[in-house]
């Protein structure tokens, strides 16, 4: 095991923005193995980042994050807030391009002219799969995710 003294586990060698928070609870690191919607609506979500941006590829949960603020915004802001999205992450060669069908790109993209709460939905879900099926088994087996309840455990242990 991996010992806790500083600069000697991968938890140390993380930068403060990909540390995850200090409030985790012992038990909670074990919950988010259970499902990825159990790690998103935790204080994993924020360690799940890092390791997506570690790898290069955060813009799977930056979408997903975007369209569930997108389902909260006021009807006045859709039409802009929508365009933005469009424009950032579904458009061929976006500079932060999901990698969604052409189909779906297709339907985003008539969608968006008279946007509802809904017009990624499609997309959003595509993501999540992707995530689900590649991202989130990648991080439960990562260094960082294996430290971290190291770390948890020996706190425990004590």
């Amino acid at each position: 095991m991996p010992s806790l003294l500083p600069g000697t586990n991968e938890l140390d060698n993380m930068s403060k923005e990909e540390r995850p928070p200090q409030a985790i609870k012992p038990g909670e690191t074990l919950l988010w193995s259970q499902s990825l919607e159990a790690l998103l609506k935790s204080k994993g979500m924020a360690t799940f980042q890092a390791f997506l941006k570690s790898e290069f590829s955060d813009e799977n949960i930056e979408f997903w994050l975007i369209c569930e603020d997108f389902k909260k915004i006021r009807s006045s802001r859709l039409s802009s807030r929508a365009k933005k999205i469009f424009d950032l992450y579904i458009q061929a060669e976006a500079p932060k391009e999901i990698n969604i069908d052409h189909h779906t790109r297709e339907v985003i993209r008539q969608n968006v002219q008279a946007p509802t709460r809904l017009c990624f939905d499609d997309a959003q879900k595509i993501v999540f799969g992707l995530m689900e099926k590649d991202s989130y088994p990648r991080f439960l087996r990562s260094d960082i995710y294996r430290t971290l309840l190291e770390s948890v455990s020996n706190i425990i242990s004590i």
